[in-house]
């Protein structure tokens, strides 16, 4: 609850403006004097989970822009949107993992508010954003997301990695069951979802987590005519290790964050279980640090360092580290701590997950660093708004307003209570008795069914 409630601060922060005519637009962060990384990143912004819960006419002003001012005719959108909201120049790389997400955030905020009208207002574009995602990265249509595709670490990843082809797979078949619903045949993105599933599970797991398959020669590109600036000792680097800034084999914190963003969004279970699970105890495994003592960072140390705890975003544990690694791996981002602690929670890892979050604030509790305050690249920076998304991780409520049903499917034993949002009103929903509750405070949430999923029944 600390972690929730403390990052809304970002929400009254510099960091979110409204445009004259209502529309948000962000920074990431903020500095001092000035904003920080503009235009309402969408591949930070994939990480945030309460805007569109708390306000979601809100969030679904960001699609608006993303579908339209920052989407040209061929698809391609601008990941950083202008302020005021206008056209964008589209001379920059479109970012897989944002756009990509566009999709899922549009099935999950239609699934949020209902509204056909809506959704059907941006089909069209959305259809056209996801046909251009797989046109650059899955130019053979194979399910494979393996050209050169830019993300929210500031690279190009260069062949498919497990954090980007998980993000695929539910945008796929967010596309596929949105089909249905306006009517139209979806068969080609069902295959599509079929092959990213099948090649995700079999090509890209290693028996203990997801990790990337580093390309360039294979993809038909040479990476160092396309790089001729490179100096000597760069393209000995690129002859023995490949393209530069690569995770390779590492184990990334982030590397199955696709699963998480589908079980936001109501896409539940579309990588298996299993395997998401072992890469979640994985992560912890080799990336939670207790104490950060023994840990070299020469990057931005001051996020956590010392005696201080905190999860690191990558680890080579097969000591397979290339020297020109990822940028960011030894980082700790509070942002993607929450998501991967909401992931873990969801899977049942609880006492993992809390571990994460507790040393999180830890390291924000005022002593050393504001607690209504968690930065990045910048102050309240977005990212940590997933925190957010702890509230579903642990008690497994989603209200879909397509269906009317809520779903209450605990990861914690016995009696509870949580706050619940939606576009409709809000109140208090958990289990008490043994039986599942909802308890309006505000507005008419329209409940036609609750699907109850106890603590001792779900694997």
């Amino acid at each position: 609850m600390d972690a929730v409630v403390s990052n809304l601060c970002i929400l009254k922060s510099p960091t979110i403006l409204r445009q004259h005519d209502g529309r948000l637009w962000a920074w990431e962060g903020c500095c001092d004097s000035e904003g920080c990384c503009h235009g309402s990143c969408t591949h930070v912004w994939n990480y945030a989970q309460a805007i569109c819960h708390l306000f979601p006419e809100l969030e679904r002003s960001l699609r608006y822009t993303e579908f339209n001012e920052s989407q040209d005719e061929q698809g391609h959108q601008n990941f950083r949107s202008s302020l005021p909201i206008r056209e964008c120049d589209h001379s920059f790389h479109a970012a897989a993992d944002g756009q990509l997400g566009g999709i899922i955030k549009l099935y999950r905020d239609y699934h949020i508010c209902g509204d056909r009208q809506w959704l059907m207002s941006l089909w069209p574009k959305a259809k056209q954003s996801l046909e251009y995602c797989i046109s650059l990265w899955d130019r053979d249509r194979s399910g494979q997301l393996k050209y050169p595709h830019h993300n929210t670490y500031d690279i190009e990843f260069w062949g498919p990695s497990g954090m980007t082809q998980s993000i695929y797979v539910p945008a796929l078949k967010a596309m596929a069951l949105l089909c249905v619903e306006v009517g139209e045949d979806n068969g080609e993105y069902e295959r599509l979802y079929g092959l990213a599933k099948e090649y995700l599970e079999s090509e890209l797991y290693n028996g203990e987590y997801f990790y990337q398959k580093v390309m360039h020669e294979e993809l038909g590109l040479d990476y160092l005519k396309l790089h001729p600036d490179l100096t000597p000792e760069s393209i000995e680097l690129v002859k023995k290790e490949g393209p530069h800034y690569q995770y390779g084999t590492g184990c990334l914190s982030d590397g199955i964050i696709g699963d998480w963003m589908g079980f936001s969004a109501g896409l539940e279970n579309q990588i298996d279980s299993e395997k998401v699970t072992g890469h979640l105890k994985s992560v912890y495994r080799y990336n939670y640090k207790p104490s950060l003592l023994r840990h070299s960072n020469v990057q931005r140390p001051s996020y956590a360092l010392s005696d201080e705890g905190g999860l690191v975003l990558c680890t080579w544990p097969d000591g397979s580290k290339p020297t020109l690694r990822m940028i960011y791996a030894d980082e700790v981002w509070t942002g993607i701590e929450y998501q991967v602690a909401a992931h873990m929670a969801s899977k049942g890892l609880t006492e993992e997950a809390l571990r994460i979050v507790k040393s999180a604030r830890k390291r924000y509790d005022g002593t050393v660093r504001n607690p209504f305050n968690e930065y990045e690249c910048g102050h309240w920076y977005g990212r940590a708004l997933s925190s957010y998304s702890l509230l579903q991780g642990f008690t497994g409520i989603r209200y879909d307003a397509v269906t009317g049903k809520l779903t209450i499917a605990p990861r914690l034993a016995g009696d509870f209570t949580s706050f619940l949002c939606t576009a409709f009103g809000y109140g208090l929903a958990g289990v008490k008795n043994g039986e599942p509750f909802y308890k309006a405070v505000a507005g008419n949430v329209e409940i036609k069914d609750i699907e109850y999923i106890p603590y001792d029944s779900r694997p």
